[in-house]
């Protein structure tokens, strides 16, 4: 049997992809998957700046897999590798995540130019990040920092460093260590400091819910706590109705019987920033935890 795998064509992408091949290769002999590079709106507008990127339509929200759900929906691949992270809020329909697998360290990390570590970055050290989300908590843990919009992949990013165009970069720990980039000296920076956001770490496997021999065959890469902490992670950004705009961090802890869940949510300038950590012991209370976290937060503004 041959299972189409649709992904982006981005080096880190394909490195995803190729894990989850190999995984299924592995769990089901015999099983052939082939990797269809799917070019998306976020790859095509990946030159923009962000604040041109936040006054399209729906800023970059889903951007980079809405055409590879047409593919999914039109039967032109059978399942997708995702970016958890990247996933908007709701599906588009018909569709479902069909696994998570094991999730990576969701923490970010710091790469210094010439040695320089998180505790020497101070007044006009300059950081290379266009996300929001990490802007505004780098700001206010060390209000002197300069941030500077940096888009592009991991090598691309890592190159402009180099050259100095900045002091220093903060990228997914997840990315560079699928990338094979460990070697790089890199410092992954608390959670207390710098929380991920929603998803940040994860793969999602995206398939049609009608294709039920697909998702038996996906069904093996599924990770219960991993399942567990991002969907607690989405159901929260769904109530807060986030998108890249929003300076948004949500990290969920799967405990046993419980999820232990720690949410950052502020105006895009940072200001109103409010730090929620909350506890759900009823894990089918999932979305009522959430509605109600989102709720306290918006208060708290």
């Amino acid at each position: 049997m041959i299972l189409r795998m649709g992904t982006r064509g981005s080096a880190l992408a394909l490195a995803q992809a190729g894990t989850v091949a190999a995984d299924l290769a592995r769990l089901h002999p015999g099983l052939e998957v082939e990797t269809v590079r799917i070019t998306t709106s976020g790859d095509r507008f990946s030159g923009q700046s962000p604040q041109q990127a936040r006054q399209m339509a729906d800023g970059t929200k889903g951007l980079f897999v809405k055409e590879i759900e047409d593919a999914l929906a039109e039967g032109r691949v059978d399942f997708a590798v995702h970016s958890a992270k990247d996933l908007p809020a709701e599906l588009s329909s018909g569709l479902l995540i069909a696994a998570y697998p094991e999730r990576e360290d969701p923490r970010d990390i710091f790469i210094g130019r010439d040695g320089l570590c998180w505790a020497q970055a101070g007044n006009g050290t300059r950081i290379g990040t266009s996300a929001l989300r990490r802007q505004v908590q780098l700001l206010a843990a060390k209000p002197g920092l300069v941030m500077l919009p940096m888009r592009g992949n991991v090598d691309t990013r890592l190159r402009k460093l180099k050259d100095g165009l900045c002091d220093g970069l903060v990228l997914a720990l997840a990315g560079l260590r699928r990338l094979g980039l460990e070697s790089i000296t890199h410092e992954p920076l608390p959670e207390a400091i710098l929380l991920p956001a929603p998803g940040q770490g994860a793969l999602a496997l995206e398939a049609r819910g009608d294709r039920g021999d697909v998702l038996g065959l996906l069904a093996g890469l599924d990770h219960r706590a991993t399942r567990l902490e991002v969907e607690f992670e989405r159901a929260f950004l769904q109530e807060m109705e986030g998108g890249c705009s929003v300076p948004l961090g949500a990290r969920a802890v799967a405990r046993l019987t419980q999820v232990e869940m720690t949410v950052f949510y502020s105006e895009p300038d940072g200001s109103r920033a409010v730090r929620q950590t909350a506890m759900c012991r009823n894990l089918d209370g999932r979305d009522a935890f959430a509605r109600d976290l989102a709720a306290q937060v918006r208060r708290d503004r």
